[in-house]
């Protein structure tokens, strides 16, 4: 059963931690999972969760720590000195897990906590984890794994596995590597049970795997282990040695982090931004793409400026202002979203980009067409002017074609120049397409109403 947090079991917990009870503490969150427990600290106070983190055990509290919001971790952790970060969870995390809480830490108390490690393999595996650029391989993975000789005996691998085994809370692959530790492939665990003690490596392992550099894109990862359904990937460097292996549990995290970036991007907030975040962070992060909207609507006005005098001789051009505007931002919106989510799982092909612009080229023209005969019916019936429908009904279907076209090249563009396309999504084609939309409305309305 799904663990829901209620009032009531909240006002319990905290009578237990104000009295001091262990007994009842344990007792209400012992059968929990780490990320239950971690919901709750998430709603105490700092010095509520010290008092709940005391009577757990090293290993749970550890893998609670893991499972906090950023900055309630980092809140928590400054109130602890670099001897108890390292003996009470470091030592008790993977390296991927403990590079990751380190990485948030002051640079100033990093090394403080990375020498009151004890077990120095540990350490020097953190060291190595916190070289890797931010986004990476490298970053990603743990460096905990089971891995066999070629040239050993199946009873020597089994030996081996054991003790590495001992690392490890879950065993997903046994890798097989060289003299120079350079991967070569997998070891199935039924060929390692099938066949006879003294069969070697060289003989029953498996040479078809697939791996990526320590410098390969997170997003790529993702992608890969997606594409071929799989729960680990070994990485390699450049001389193609084995340096750790990455888990689908790092994966998720990865495509809930690019997911709500690209959300926030789409939404027209830049930057790795908490609700949390002081007042000047939140406007840092928002008050850019309110300027961009800001000058669409100065040119818009100007657009408007400049056929003030139409506006003055057919007044009834201005009721289908906002009209044009927002359909011109809605469809430019609805192509971008579809070429936005074609490039980030890679289903655009080569071919398949012509398709796709092909297709969105034939939607909107179908959605033109029924949008433009929808208002003219409208006009027909509640417009004596026969100019206004003409110019309303054929601006509106130019600039639902305009703008469809508009929204599946600028996401192409800027994947083409290395920029995120999930900015094609935001404020910036909207703002885009108003003005367009604008233009092409006053530009046909002239036309029509002169002639």
């Amino acid at each position: 059963m799904q663990f829901e947090l209620t009032k009531e079991y909240l006002e319990d917990l905290r009578a237990a931690i104000a009295r001091n009870e262990e007994i009842s503490l344990l007792e209400l969150v012992n059968e929990l999972h780490p990320a239950d427990v971690a919901e709750i600290i998430d709603e105490l106070e700092v010095d509520e969760a010290l008092v709940l983190y005391k009577v757990m055990d090293a290993q749970r509290a550890s893998d609670v720590l893991m499972h906090l919001e950023d900055d309630s971790r980092e809140e928590f952790l400054s109130l602890l000195t670099p001897k108890e970060i390292a003996e009470q969870f470091i030592d008790h995390l993977d390296s991927d897990d403990a590079a990751d809480m380190i990485q948030e830490l002051p640079e100033d108390q990093k090394e403080q906590v990375i020498a009151q490690i004890e077990d120095r393999q540990q350490a020097r595996d953190i060291i190595d984890l916190l070289h890797y650029k931010e986004g990476t391989a490298g970053a990603l993975m743990a460096k905990e794994l089971i891995k066999v000789n070629v040239n050993w005996t199946v009873s020597q691998a089994v030996k081996e596995m054991r003790k590495q085994a001992e690392q490890l809370e879950h065993v997903y692959t046994v890798y097989v590597v060289d003299d120079d530790e350079k991967l070569l492939g997998r070891l199935k665990l039924n060929k390692l049970l099938l066949n006879p003690v003294r069969a070697k490596i060289d003989e029953i392992y498996d040479s078809k795997l697939r791996y990526v550099n320590v410098n390969e894109d997170q997003e790529e990862v993702a992608s890969i282990m997606e594409k071929y359904d799989l729960v680990a990937l070994p990485v390699v460097d450049e001389l193609n040695r084995l340096q750790g292996r990455i888990t689908i549990d790092d994966i998720v995290d990865v495509i809930k982090e690019e997911a709500e970036k690209d959300y926030a991007l789409a939404s027209g907030i830049s930057g790795n931004i908490e609700s949390t975040d002081s007042v000047f962070v939140l406007t840092r992060a928002r008050l850019p793409w309110l300027l961009i909207g800001l000058l669409g609507g100065i040119l818009g006005a100007r657009v408007i400026e400049l056929y003030e005098g139409d506006l003055q001789l057919y007044p009834e051009m201005a009721f289908f202002i906002p009209l044009i505007a927002a359909m011109g931002g809605n469809v430019g919106v609805q192509s971008s979203a579809i070429i936005v989510q074609g490039l980030a799982n890679n289903s655009l092909g080569l071919s398949g980009i012509w398709s796709k612009l092909s297709k969105e080229f034939s939607v909107a023209l179908l959605n033109g067409v029924v949008c433009a005969a929808i208002i003219f019916g409208y006009n027909v019936l509640f417009s004596d002017s026969l100019a206004l429908s003409y110019t309303v009904s054929l601006a509106l279907f130019s600039v639902i074609l305009v703008a469809a076209l508009f929204g599946t090249f600028v996401p192409l563009v800027l994947d083409k120049y290395k920029i995120d396309p999930a900015l094609a999504t935001g404020p910036f084609i909207t703002t885009v397409n108003d003005v367009l939309g604008l233009f092409i409305y006053f530009l046909i309305g002239h036309l029509l109403y002169i002639a």
